[in-house]
């Protein structure tokens, strides 16, 4: 009797540690991204916001305000969104928003949208800030603009002049092989030609041509890889794993001073 209640307790505690790993994880995974995380200077950038809805309500409404340094230039329109900017007296995009538009009903919970734009980085490197602000149906706001870690962060964009150095960096040494508009993959094959042709430096700015094929087939540059997110749910693995280990040796000493 004895073995078979320390099993149960023990089966017990795995599955209440693998349960609260699953809902921390996927928390931690459903942030509004901004994508790519890296990208080359000057480029013409397509960029794609991710949001999904992680109320049992709909959202019905995103608004991603434009980094400084980063000079909007065009979006991709949508089916059943209305998309409107804000300008500045310079006449230059400050934001973005995107809201129901017609019989759509948002984004429903367990769903998510993607919606692309272009816009041309700064010359310099930096890493540029993404704020993001999700209405939902009930008129609650939810606010991406922390800090990394924080449960509601803002995407960060690292502009380099070397993205595939800078991508690498991130990932920790390993290439994503990202061959979209002013991505690594781009940037590296360019240089590589140019050197091999003339020696000179290639130039690495992708044009509005470039950018723009890539929003018209509506394929997006990236998948879910804020570094963030990837840190979180490393430590949510981790910080479960002990407590499967603590639940264990404390299931381990009861049932040793049982038997004294």
């Amino acid at each position: 009797m004895k073995k078979t209640s320390w099993v149960s307790k023990f089966t017990s505690a795995m599955a209440t540690g693998a349960a609260a790993f699953l809902l921390f994880s996927g928390l931690a995974s459903a942030h509004v991204t901004v994508n790519p995380s890296v990208a080359q200077t000057s480029a013409w950038q397509t960029y794609t916001i991710k949001i999904p809805s992680e109320k049992e309500l709909p959202t019905t409404k995103i608004t991603l305000k434009i980094p400084d340094g980063v000079a909007f230039k065009q979006y991709q329109p949508l089916a059943g969104w209305k998309i409107t900017t804000e300008k500045n007296d310079s006449n230059e995009v400050t934001s973005i928003t995107w809201e129901i538009d017609g019989d759509n009903q948002g984004i429903l919970a367990g769903q998510f949208q993607q919606f692309n734009f272009v816009a041309q980085n700064p010359k310099t490197e930096a890493e540029v800030v993404w704020d993001a602000f999700q209405y939902y149906s009930d008129g609650s706001i939810v606010e991406w603009t922390g800090q990394p870690g924080a449960n509601t962060p803002h995407s960060i964009t690292t502009i380099s002049e070397d993205p595939a150095a800078a991508g690498n960096a991130a990932a920790g040494g390993t290439s994503d092989g990202h061959n979209s508009a002013g991505t690594a993959g781009t940037a590296t094959d360019d240089k590589a030609s140019d050197t091999a042709t003339d020696g000179k430096k290639g130039n690495d700015d992708t044009t509005l041509g470039d950018a723009l094929s890539d929003t018209v087939t509506g394929q997006p540059n990236n998948t879910d890889s804020d570094a963030g997110t990837l840190k979180l749910q490393q430590a949510t693995l981790i910080v479960s794993i002990l407590a499967l280990i603590m639940s264990f040796l404390g299931i381990a000493l009861a049932t040793r001073r049982k038997k004294r």
